[in-house]
């Protein structure tokens, strides 16, 4: 990055490695060093939470905050009855509003934990798109802003480009979508003074059509960043495991297992999620992900640590890393472990250790169950465990028995 920031958001930016592109560095630049900035990220209600992929974006509010200035969540209750196709084979399903308004209770829980919200003039806000869009009169709109936008442009972009170059099919649901974006941006902007709408590199064509539709209606200039589409150095989409999505709230996804995802990071990535998802000083982050050996599973410590101190508080973390050590270093159980707790009706006469490993998440069927016992990777207190055939009773079941896939997830079961 050849551009020397004047301001701490940019600075923090560029170091920290959040930065794809930007529309205009040295506008941008100059008006954060001019006073506060409101900036936006939109979120859609897809699902009851947010996942880790998600969390770059999380963490660039956060420190637009901690740089003195404003951040906005824009919850997508509008949008999300849309859905956005960028980068998409095929179209989301449809969502009905009580379905949406309930993913977005889900979602709200997470951002208290990364900004703060009141009334001052850095303070966050959270709003809603729906208050503007479920209103519209579609001629009207139609009139006053679909005017202002090419089809010839907008098929251009590569988000929709990628998809008819497939010979995917595109609705016309969906090619509203980046029309609606846009004129959030604007609202935003008429509303709240927002200046600046952020979001990751496959938002770019939406960010760009924002700032066009603002300078034509409103003659404002407003301005967009991008952060980079995240993947683990082999290649794999950040925010999913083996086990699916890692969410980033706690009745989906615990804080032990949020901190074991961390603590399983690549060596290779170790550096870069620090920068990016803890607040320790850059040249800390390079040191510890410069580490080798044995010393660099010391550093996913700290990145686990550091991770889930923002999200689930200090003592959880601390938890977590005690349950990893117990269970790793010492054989033990520990209390943190996802737990399958069953009652005496669940359990019967008994049940096979096949289903145990299925209901505690550590295989997704019986099939994956039995060939992780046929290849050795199954334990039962430690113990390998090679007959699948094993049927437990309630009696062995009477104390909590541990299970293991692998050496980096365990599950524990007990009655209730």
């Amino acid at each position: 990055m050849a551009y020397h920031p004047k301001s701490d958001f940019l600075r923090v930016m560029i170091e920290r490695g959040f930065l794809a592109d930007c529309t205009d560095y040295q506008g941008l630049d100059e008006a954060l060093v001019k006073g506060v900035v409101p900036a936006y990220i939109g979120f859609d209600a897809t699902a009851t939470s947010l996942h880790v992929g998600s969390l770059i974006q999380i963490m660039m509010l956060r420190w637009l905050q901690k740089t003195g200035h404003k951040p906005i969540v824009l919850m997508g209750g509008g949008t999300t009855k849309v859905g956005d196709p960028s980068f998409r084979a095929d179209e989301r399903p449809l969502l009905t509003e009580d379905q949406i308004n309930g993913n977005i209770e889900g979602i709200k829980q997470v951002f208290s934990h990364y900004v703060s919200f009141g009334e001052a003039a850095a303070d966050a806000i959270m709003v809603n798109n729906a208050e503007w869009l479920d209103g519209l009169n579609y001629l009207e709109f139609l009139r006053d802003v679909g005017r202002h936008f090419s089809v010839n442009r907008m098929l251009s972009f590569e988000s929709v480009k990628s998809r008819l170059d497939r010979e995917q099919s595109l609705s016309f649901l969906e090619f509203n979508y980046m029309i609606l974006q846009a004129y959030d941006f604007m609202e935003l902007h008429r509303r709240y003074g927002c200046l600046m709408q952020m979001g990751g590199s496959d938002q770019w064509g939406n960010i760009v059509n924002g700032i066009d539709l603002t300078r034509r209606i409103l003659d404002d200039q407003v301005f967009g960043l991008t952060s980079p589409l995240l993947t683990t150095s082999d290649g794999k989409k950040m925010g999913k495991s083996q086990d699916g999505a890692v969410w980033l709230n706690a009745d989906l996804v615990s804080a032990y297992q949020f901190w074991q995802f961390w603590r399983n990071t690549t060596d290779a990535d170790v550096g870069r999620f620090l920068k990016l998802y803890t607040e320790l000083p850059v040249a800390e982050c390079d040191r510890l992900g410069a580490l080798e050996g044995q010393e660099i599973n010391d550093a996913k410590i700290v990145l686990a640590n550091e991770v889930t101190t923002l999200l689930h508080g200090a003592e959880a973390a601390a938890a977590a890393e005690a349950t990893a050590r117990e269970v790793f270093e010492k054989g033990g159980t520990g209390d943190e472990l996802p737990t399958l707790e069953l009652s005496a009706s669940d359990l019967g006469d008994g049940i096979s250790v096949v289903q145990l490993i299925v209901r505690s998440g550590l295989a997704k069927s019986g099939k994956d169950a039995k060939r992780l016992i046929a290849e050795g990777g199954a334990k039962l207190n430690d113990a390998d465990l090679t007959d699948a055939g094993l049927f437990m009773t309630p009696a062995e079941l009477a104390a909590p028995i541990k299970l293991s896939a692998g050496k980096k997830r365990h599950a524990l079961v007990k009655l209730v």
